[in-house]
Parts: C-alpha cells; structure tokens; sequence
C-alpha cells in the first residue's frame, strides 16, 4: 500500500476525478463472485419477504415514508410542517404555515392505509384539520377569514395546538431523548441488551463563538453521562459512544480559514477525544459536506497521531460511499492506523448530501462533482470500500450503516466470520435487523450479530435540519426505505445485482446530471457555463495563490485605433495597503475621446457589415480568454480593488458568462435584416472593473448611481437632434424580508454574503433588512456573533473575508454615514479591524437598526447594513415603504409560506426577487 503522502494526494486529485475511470475500476475489483453475488440477491429478496411477513415488529419511520414519501404533495406538506413549525414563535405565522401547508395535500387519500398506528392517527388529525381550514393562496395573508371561521367551529388555538403536538409526536420517534440520560433510559427500554448506541447532539453548524462553546459543553457533558453508565471496563468496540460535528464545535471550519481551525478546533476536539479515552469509550468524527473533507483530515491525523491519546482505540471516522474519493480515504486510513497502532472505527454511510454537492458544484463551475451521479455507483463503491476494510481486520473496526437489505446481506456475505457491526437509525431498520437476528438464530454456529443505534439527541426544533435530511436521503421514490413494506413494489424490482445494474447504465455519468459546465447546454441553451476554481481544494488553490504572488506591477493606459496613448503616469496605490506602490496610469484627454468617437463612427459600417454572427463568434472568443487568463484576473482585480480571492473569481465568471449570453442572444436573431444603431459610449464603473466593462460593451449600457444616470438623462433630453437611446443600471436600497418561519443560520449566512462581500460595494448589495420582531433579537445576536469570527485584511490571502474600500474618499464617506448612525440609529455589531488593515481604506461592516426606511436619504455603497423590525400584520407596511424609495434593483425573501413570498413578489417593484 502506498504511503499516507501519496495517498494523500491521491484523494485530492480524486476530488473531481472522471467518473467513467472511477465506477470502471470499481467493477474490476469487485470483491464478489458472480456466484456469490447470486446468492447474495437471493438471501435479500427472501429478506425482504420474511420482513413484509412480519406483523409483530414496526419500524415508526419506515411506516411514514412508505406513507407520506417526497413522491407526493402530503409528504413534501409535512417535511415542511415538521421542519419549520416547531421554531415558529408566534401564533399568526404558525397559523398561516399550518394552513397552506395542510391545505396542499389530499390526506383523505392516505386514511387508514397505513399498518401502523401512529401514521393512521396522523393522517386523521391532518385530514381534520385539512377540512377544517379551507384556503386559497390569496387569503393566507389575511386570516381574518378563517380565523373566524375557526373560531365557530373548534377555534384556531385547539387546531393550532393539535398541528403542533402532532410535530412534537412525529419528530419524537426520530430523536432518542433530549438529553443524555432521557436517552439511555429509552434506548435500553426499546431495545435488547445487546444494543450498542452512538449519540449525537443535534443541531446546526456554529454561527457563533458562543455557540461553539455551548455544543463542546453538550458533547463534553454527554461523554460524561455515556461514561458514567458504562458497564466495568468495557471493549471500547461494544461500549456506548457520541459522534461529534466538527462544524459544531467552530464557527470557521472551512479550508480557507485551515490556520485558525488547527489552533483552535483541534484542541477542542481533542478534549473531547482526552474525555472518551478517560471511559475508554468511543468518539467518531461525523461526516459532512464534501468540501471539509480534506481539513477534516488533517485533523483526524493529527488526532491519530497525538501521543496523549495513545493506548485509545475509540478514535471514529465516519466515510462516505457516495465520494468518488471514498476507496483512497479507506487506504489512507489503514495506512494512518498502521502507522500509529491504532485499530481505528470507521462507519461507511452512503451519504446524506447528495442533493447539495450536485447544486454546490454546478455553483462553484467546478469540472466535476465529487459525488457519483448514479445510485447504483455509490452501492458498487459501498460494496468496495466495505471489502478493503474487512480485509483490514488489524487497524480497522468496520461499522456498516444501512437499511438496505440488499446491502446488509452483502456485507454478511463479505465478511464471514470477521468482526464488524451493523449500525441503523433510530426510529429506523427494526424490522430489517430485527428478521436478521431472527435468521441468524436459525443458523447454528454463528456469532451473535453486533448492532449500534445512531441515537439523535436533542429539543424538537433542533430536529428540523437533521428530519430534513433524513427524509430527502430515505423518501426519494428510488430509495431502498421508500418501498421496503410496499407490498405493490415486487420484490425482484426492488432488489437486484449490484454490478448488473452498473454495467446497464452506460455511460457511467447520468445522462440528466451533465458536469457543472455544460448545464446551460443540458437546459437547452446554447452556451457553456463558466469554469470555476475550487478554493476548497489544496491543489487549485496552491496555482492560484501562486499566480496571484507572481503578480507584478500594473500599467494602465487608454487604447485607441489599437494604438497606446500614453499621457502623464500616475501612481496607483494597493486600496488594501496604501503605501504599496502596484503600478501607474495614465488619464485620457478630450482629444482622445473624441478622437475615439470619430473613429468609432467612421468603422461602425465596416463592423455592422460583419453580421451579429460573426460578432457573437468575437464574444465566444472573448470568454474562451478571459477564462484561460482566470487567476491572473483574480490576482489583478485583488491588487487593484481590493476584492478577496472568491469575490475576485466570481467576477471573471460573471465576465465570461456576460459575453456567452450575449453571444447566445445574437445567435438567436434572424440572420439577415437587422442593422446596428450605431456607436455607443459605454460608462464602466469602478466596482466591477472587469465584469460590468465588458458586460456593457458586450450589451450596451452604464452602471453607476441614480444621481449620476439623472444628470446624463438631462443631458441627452436638453440637446437638439434625434432621441438618442440611453441604458442605465443603477443602485438603490436594496432589501431582504425575513418572516419567522426562517432558519436563522440561513438568514446570517445569507444577509453576511449579500451586505458585507465586496465590501458591500455592489449595487446588488444588501442595504436594509426588514425582520419580523418574534425572530428579531436571537437572528441579530447570532448575526453579530458570526460577524466577530469574520476576517478583514489583504484580499490576496485566502482566509481574508474582507478587503477594503475603493479608495480613501469612500471610506471618508461611509465613515460620516456610520458616525450619523451611531447618533441616529441603535448600534448592533461591527467587524474589529485588526493593525494590519490600518494602511488601507477598510471601513468594518457595520449593522444598525433604524425605524424606518425614509431614515435613509440616498444609498450607502458599503459594508453598512440597516435593520427593521416589523409585526407579522406589517407585511404591507413594509412592502409600501420599499416601493416609496423609487429604486426596484433586487429583493430578497426568506420564508417557508409560500403565499408570503408571493405576495412580496406581486407588490414590490423590483427587477430580481430572490
């Protein structure tokens, strides 16, 4: 095997590796026979019946899904019911989600169709309350309607009530307890003896500093109620364990930030990990999304190899199948566990964010996914993986989470008489594991089958995202747990040969899931999406900061009949650091301007000639460069205007996506009898120095302030002549509404992205937020606590967050706007600037909250966001006051009612709701 370097690198380069290469090499080293496979298939169809049989075990979860899956409105009603109710804090908004939500499903259709008990009670109270609260879209705004109707009947609080007990009840069969003890009391209850558990503390990643601390205090406690209840000096393999989040326990667990993760993440871990040993219990590190994946290894490794916790075998990974990298990860981690003598427990999952690494890597333009786009691929990978590590018996404990009878038969069958254990969900995979046991009773001579209960442990409301995630990862119609107990699915469509399934679908990569830079073609448009970098990954990010050091200095000059013209040099300065010299410019004059507007005119003719064809070929071959030249433009666009690293690579893909759409859009018009209108002066603002100039030029147009585009406006209305065509982009007050079913993380992640990234000088930016009181004072105190762990400072480092203003004179003026606010307005949060940004013209975003949007005269192109508050009967108050500014660029929403978000759409003049 190879050393952990090359393997090391093998993973890294694996990240966006060719699928065809990679399910290729799968099937070659297949570990089963075609006959073994057979009887593979055969003992998991009869699985499936003996379960199907079985009308004394339940499975609360199976029974729902087979119920209410995401095939059907009723499914998708109560996912959004289950994830967002419980957090909703006033009755208004919890009234009006109940009632669209319930109004979207036909549970008559699902009455007393169930075997289980609890989903048939379920679908009675819904069916209730369903005909009870009779709605359309247009009235869920005003409840004036069927509050009083409700009122008449049964009265709005007793159906609001029985909505919510019915939440509690359902999110109550999937989380073991909310506390530790509550627990090991249930989990001990509800199962045999025999049963292992691995306990996890529900909730979000940290936002917050604070919220870091209070997660490693809840894992911390929970080691010590799982030690303290541990029989004498247990095997650390059949003892009770926890599984932690490391995006729980540090609110910067991104690659970008890997210096400070290694200061300050690993030693809370390792605390953790110094507690578990203390009990001799074990600690395994729950996997997440792809894009952690290579720090989270570098800190597993320098866990394995920290002497203090030598002599402990209770060190877990959790693997993930559906990664193209998973079978390099399984070596890397033999490897790493013989070289530290450890005999290292390693879960194999399948993975449960397919949907989100597909979304995230056609986002980014990445090259590739790091996720198979083919279930069965990730099945064929599972199957690998669980081979490499049996065979491994010395440095790895194999945990094999499933709930797909195929599957578990499949590792029976791999693993013989080697060690391992099954592990399930909670509220999940009884009756599965439940005729397994029955089975292997029946067989003489085999060791009693090992069995650990993934246990989640926390409130209802910290449920949400976790049932969320279930339930996208178990209720898709192709899913295993979907139809296990559907007596209509047969058998032999529900179950077959892993390889034989793999080989039927050619090519490998689905035809529907193309790789992220052709997905405007897939869409039926003609164009390919730009080419991303992936600044999670060690490799690119290596060229990348490479190129942008060999950055030199800059010259800037007008070009004009292809000729320089070259006046008066004047220096330029780094806006993040002002007493870097970066190069010089020289200023146009008149002469050249009109110079260039002759010139202009006397060619236009000769370039209208060529037909706006051959113009759209000019702009794919603008792009094609531009994408080619990618990190020297990050590195330039940093140095020049102070952009960090990932604002820089969005705009070069916005530049390259400007000139392909307006490619695409010549393309699309007749190819004869159309004529130019002529020469057009294009005005570029400093903002976007590449992405909106050659936007403009690439469509005709200014972008700049509304004062601005006004005095042009009267220019051109005051000569004499012909009307000539002017096109503006301008700023505004650009808003974000945010009602109380919103997820606050999402509301922080969200409103820190869009006021404070480029400095919040993007006429796009985020300027006020209106907030619905109820959520107001915990969304703004986690808002504040996310905005102290952010990092200004030269945008030419990865972990810089931040960089600065344009210039002085901007930060002078937004240092005036922030001063009056402070005098005018309640002060919630600003970003410490630390010494290395006092050379630059960095102003920290600041958040205040004011009363009302009139409080704002003109916009503040900056880092400064302006909070509001509003009453859940405010909606229209709020959409008047947006309207009365006059500006209408973009609008943001973050609600779960969708007849919200409707009537923000229709009311508000804006040009992009998001």
């Amino acid at each position: 095997m190879m050393n952990q370097r090359a393997l090391r690198n093998k993973i890294r380069h694996a990240t966006h590796s060719d699928e065809h290469e990679t399910v290729t090499h799968l099937l070659e080293a297949n570990p089963l026979s075609k006959r073994a496979r057979d009887q593979v298939l055969k003992d998991a169809r009869l699985l499936v019946t003996h379960c199907r049989a079985d009308k004394t075990s339940s499975g609360t979860l199976d029974a729902f899904l087979l119920e209410f899956g995401l095939s059907n409105a009723e499914g998708v009603a109560l996912m959004c019911l289950a994830e967002a109710l419980l957090r909703v804090p006033d009755a208004l908004t919890a009234d009006r989600l109940i009632a669209e939500k319930i109004q979207a499903g036909n549970w008559n259709l699902h009455r007393g169709k169930s075997e289980s008990l609890f989903v048939n009670a379920s679908t009675w109270g819904l069916m209730l309350t369903g005909q009870l609260v009779m709605l359309d879209r247009e009235i869920t705004q005003n409840t004036d309607h069927w509050v009083r109707r409700l009122t008449a009947t049964l009265g709005e609080p007793v159906i609001r009530a029985a909505v919510m007990q019915a939440m509690k009840i359902m999110g109550g069969q999937y989380v073991l307890g909310r506390t530790i003890a509550e627990g090991l009391r249930r989990g001990h209850k509800n199962n045999d003896v025999e049963t292992r558990f691995s306990f996890d503390m529900l909730g979000e990643g940290a936002r917050t500093e604070a919220s870091a601390a209070q997660y490693l205090q809840a894992y911390g406690d929970a080691i010590d109620e799982i030690g303290n209840h541990s029989s004498a000096d247990p095997s650390v393999f059949s003892a009770n364990g926890v599984s932690v989040k490391l995006s729980a326990l540090h609110p910067r667990y991104y690659f970008a930030q890997h210096s400070a993760v290694m200061l300050e993440l690993l030693p809370r871990i390792k605390r953790l990990c110094m507690q578990a040993k203390h009990y001799n219990i074990g600690l395994s590190i729950d996997a997440e999304e792809a894009y952690r994946l290579d720090i989270s290894l570098d800190i597993f490794q320098a866990l394995a190899k920290d002497t203090d916790l030598s002599h402990w075998q209770g060190l877990g990974f959790v693997l993930q199948a559906y990664q193209k990298r998973a079978p390099n990860i399984a070596k890397w981690l033999i490897s790493l566990a013989k070289d530290t003598n450890r005999r290292i427990m390693v879960r194999l999952v399948k993975g449960a964010y397919w949907d989100a690494e597909i979304k995230h890597a056609q986002e980014l333009g990445l090259d590739s996914y790091p996720v198979f786009t083919r279930k069965a691929h990730t099945d064929l990978s599972y199957q690998y993986c669980a081979g490499i590590l049996l065979d491994a018996q010395d440095h790895i404990y194999p945990q094999f989470a499933t709930h797909n009878a195929y599957t578990a038969t499949m590792i029976l069958k791999l693993a013989g008489e080697r060690e391992f254990e099954f592990q399930r969900l909670h509220g999940m995979g009884h009756i599965l594991y439940d005729q397994l046991k029955t089975q292997q009773h029946k067989t003489a001579g085999q060791q009693s089958l090992a069995i650990r209960v993934y246990a989640p442990i926390g409130s209802h409301r910290d449920l949400l995202p976790y049932l969320v995630r279930r339930l996208l990862e178990n209720g898709a119609n192709s899913s295993f747990v979907n139809r296990f107990l559907d007596h209509q699915t047969p058998v032999e469509e529900l179950l077959g040969d892993t390889k034989e399934q793999v080989t039927q679908s050619y090519p490998y990569q689905h035809k529907m899931i193309v790789n992220p830079d052709q997905i405007f073609l897939a869409a039926g448009e003609n164009r390919k999406n730009a080419l991303g970098l992936d600044l999670d990954s060690p490799i690119e990010t290596e060229c990348l900061l490479r190129t942008i050091k060999q950055t030199g200095s800059l010259l800037s000059h007008p070009i004009v009949d292809g000729q320089d013209v070259r006046g008066d040099l004047h220096p330029a300065y780094n806006p993040a650091n002002q007493r870097e010299l970066i190069g010089y410019d020289s200023k146009v004059d008149q002469t050249s301007i009109v110079t260039a507007l002759e010139s202009a005119h006397r060619t236009q003719p000769v370039w209208n000639a060529l037909g706006h064809h051959a113009r759209a070929d000019l702009l794919d071959r603008v792009a094609d460069l531009i994408e080619r030249d990618c990190p020297r433009l990050i590195g330039v666009i940093a140095i020049e205007g102070g952009r960090t690293l990932p604002d820089g690579l969005s705009e070069v893909r916005e530049a390259i996506d400007f000139c392909r759409y307006y490619s695409l859009q010549a393309r699309s018009l007749p190819a004869q009898g159309l004529q130019g209108l002529g020469v057009f002066l294009c005005i570029s603002p400093w903002n976007f120095p590449l992405a909106i100039f050659v936007g403009q030029i690439a469509a005709i147009a200014f972008t700049g302030s509304t004062g601005t585009a006004q005095i042009i406006n009267r220019q051109l209305a005051a000569r004499s002549g012909g009307p000539i065509p002017f096109i503006a982009e301008t700023g505004g007050q650009n808003c974000m509404i945010v009602d109380s079913t919103a997820l606050p993380e999402q509301v922080v992640d969200d409103v820190i992205a869009s006021a404070f990234q480029s400095a919040g000088q993007r006429c796009s930016a985020l300027r006020v937020l209106f907030i619905q009181t109820d959520i107001a004072d915990n969304t703004l105190e986690m808002l504040a606590g996310a905005m102290a762990s952010l990092k200004a400072g030269d945008p030419r480092l990865l972990c810089s967050d931040l960089g600065p203003v344009i210039d002085n004179g901007a930060r002078t003026e937004l240092q005036k706007h922030i001063d009056r606010m402070h005098k005018e307005a309640t002060f919630i949060a600003s970003v410490a600037l630390e010494d290395q940004c006092a050379d630059g013209s960095f102003i920290p975003p600041h958040v205040f909250e004011i009363r009302s949007l009139d409080q704002l005269t003109e916009e503040v192109f900056g880092p400064v966001l302006h909070v509001i508050r509003y009453s859940s009967d405010q909606l229209g108050e709020v959409i008047q006051q947006i309207n009365d500014t006059g500006y209408g660029l973009t609008l943001g929403i973050h609600s779960r009612i969708q007849a919200f978000t409707e009537t923000v759409f229709r009311n508000t003049i804006a040009g992009n709701t998001y």
